[in-house]
């Protein structure tokens, strides 16, 4: 064996020591009265393999500042601690909060815990400002890697996409029926709004699974990773907003036609099928069949030919729905 590689391997054992392992995480619960529920959506990650592979997937380095949603124990935060500039982390939970600063300076050590390394808010990811983020201490966050919370996954990804344009990627875990439909191709059985709103902001593609085995308590489903590379949205006269609405309609009923699905958005069928038109795409079509650019160019038509008003200002409208 080389000196790098005993060196490499002092290094992985060191940081194997400092994350949490099932008995740690158990332990730990236990001296809090934590309980996982499932209103919170918590599974928590009791696999140190498993974080690490996590954060290696996610390709962050020194030069990063990582929001991570969802902390719980402090599993994960553990890991990205090892390779990040700083975390800002985001827990909904009062207890869980309060006890992540503590959980990684015993870890780490009370100098390499201590702001901004980490910063912990106690918030809901929903509603959680861009202002409290950047506030935080540790610095502006750079990439998204968080163990979503399976029942707002969806949401959140995208509430905090489109709240934070410095993120330029995010690595985040999910039930993998989700992470299918996020990672969807126009045309696929999976294909929907999650996947045309991600696709907004950016390429995404699938990354891995993880098996049910390495949560506390086990789910009752498979997870998988999805991985996002932001890039510039798609050029719109009308604006994300008007051209999320197109989505929501397309999709509200997928068995229907574009001309039938979108009737109500433009007041009519008709007034539906002169837009979808002018837009270059085929009334007949439903919604699964466009990608985002397609979307777009049709809710540009409903400014053009329908005389459809421009989105208001921004942050007007509601959050992304859940689907």
């Amino acid at each position: 064996m080389s000196e790098s590689d005993a060196v490499g391997g002092a290094q992985e054992e060191a940081q194997q020591r400092s994350l949490l392992g099932p008995s740690d995480v158990r332990a730990l619960a236990t001296r809090l009265g934590v309980r996982p529920t499932k209103t919170l959506g918590q599974n928590f990650v009791t696999d140190a393999g498993t974080v690490q592979r996590i954060v290696r997937r996610a390709g962050v380095g020194p030069e990063d500042v990582v929001l991570e949603v969802g902390p719980g124990l402090g599993s994960l935060t553990l890991a990205l601690l090892e390779r990040c500039a700083g975390v800002v982390a985001v827990e909904l939970d009062p207890v869980l909060a309060a006890e992540l600063p503590r959980t990684v300076a015993a870890r780490r050590g009370e100098g390499d815990a201590a702001p901004p390394r980490l910063a912990v808010l106690g918030a809901d990811a929903l509603r959680v400002s861009p202002e409290e983020v950047l506030g935080a201490g540790a610095g502006e966050p750079t990439a998204l890697v968080a163990n979503l919370p399976y029942n707002v996954a969806v949401p959140v990804l995208l509430v905090l996409l489109e709240r934070l344009p410095g993120l330029r990627s995010a690595l985040v875990m999910v039930q993998s029926e989700v992470a299918e439909r996020l990672a969807a191709e126009p045309g696929s059985r999976a294909y929907g709004v999650p996947s045309v709103k991600a696709a907004w902001y950016g390429d995404v593609a699938r990354a891995g699974s993880v098996g049910r085995t390495v949560f506390w308590p086990a789910p009752n489903v498979d997870s998988g990773l999805v991985a996002l590379v932001r890039r510039d949205p798609p050029a719109s006269r009308a604006g994300r907003e008007a051209v999320f609405a197109v989505v929501d309609a397309a999709f509200a009923q997928r068995r229907k036609t574009l001309r039938a699905a979108l009737a109500g958005w433009a007041g009519s069928p008709a007034r539906a099928e002169e837009a979808l038109r002018a837009a270059g795409v085929d009334p007949s079509l439903r919604g699964e069949r466009l990608d985002v650019a397609g979307f777009v160019a049709v809710a540009d038509a409903g400014l053009d030919v329908l005389g459809l008003a421009a989105p208001g200002p921004r942050g007007a409208a509601s959050a992304p729905r859940r689907a």
